[in-house]
């Protein structure tokens, strides 16, 4: 028996943001015989818009909120049997700042095609409309909760943007984005630049860049807003 594929599933930034999902999702969905989830019951909820007839039920679930080994074995065991499996992310792309990614590893790992499809990414979205650097950039996930690593990471982070020219991006957890902005203009040079974006894909979708003397005096309100941050240089 032939091993199974694994087929990384766009899924919205945004609940209204259907414009970027792509029009042949129905059928990438159609070729798996298990579903391994970020979020179980928003994904059903998403495949039902896109595929009224479909019968959720037909179909192997499981989560991966926080992958452990056993997730692995049961995932390789399906692989194994030549079940397709989809592998989705609560928003955006399958193994970006998503841990599904342990799981796209492990079929590499037994030789399984990993099929990857075209997806919003609220990073790659906000990169290509900062106008900032897109050939040499990184992403560093979630900044440092403490206050003094935090504003170490800040300083770093700059440097790396001024001295080499890298586009610095990350990201906070919506509920702490406007001490985080707070942070990056006490820290920075006022004339870096900060690209913010917010809730890219949706009616209200905003990306700016500006100095840091610019946000100093326009700060939006980011509480409980989905929001990326680039540092860089024009």
């Amino acid at each position: 028996m032939s091993i199974g594929k694994v087929y990384l599933l766009p899924m919205l930034l945004h609940e209204q943001g259907w414009e970027a999902i792509p029009a042949d999702v129905k059928k990438w969905i159609a070729q798996c015989d298990a579903f391994f989830v970020e979020n179980e019951k928003t994904t059903r909820r998403y495949f039902k818009q896109i595929w009224k007839e479909m019968v959720i039920d037909d179909y192997i679930w499981h989560p991966i909120h926080k992958v452990e080994q056993v997730q692995i074995d049961t995932f390789l065991l399906l692989l194994n049997e030549g079940k397709n499996i989809g592998i989705i992310s609560e928003a955006g792309c399958a193994g970006i700042a998503d841990p599904g990614q342990l799981l796209i590893a492990a079929a590499q790992n037994i030789g399984a095609v990993v099929k990857p499809y075209t997806s919003p990414s609220s990073l790659i979205l906000a990169l290509m409309a900062s106008g900032m650097n897109g050939q040499n950039f990184q992403f560093h996930g979630y900044l440092p909760i403490d206050v003094n690593d935090r504003k170490k990471k800040i300083i770093s982070l700059e440097n790396d943007a001024h001295i080499k020219g890298t586009t610095q991006l990350f990201i906070e957890t919506p509920y702490r984005n406007n001490q985080l902005l707070e942070a990056l203009i006490q820290t920075c040079h006022p004339q870096t630049r900060l690209c913010i974006g917010v809730d890219i894909t949706s009616p209200d979708e905003f990306i700016k860049t500006a100095t840091i003397n610019y946000w100093k005096n326009h700060k939006p309100e980011l509480h409980k807003k989905l929001a990326v941050f680039l540092i860089g240089t024009k």
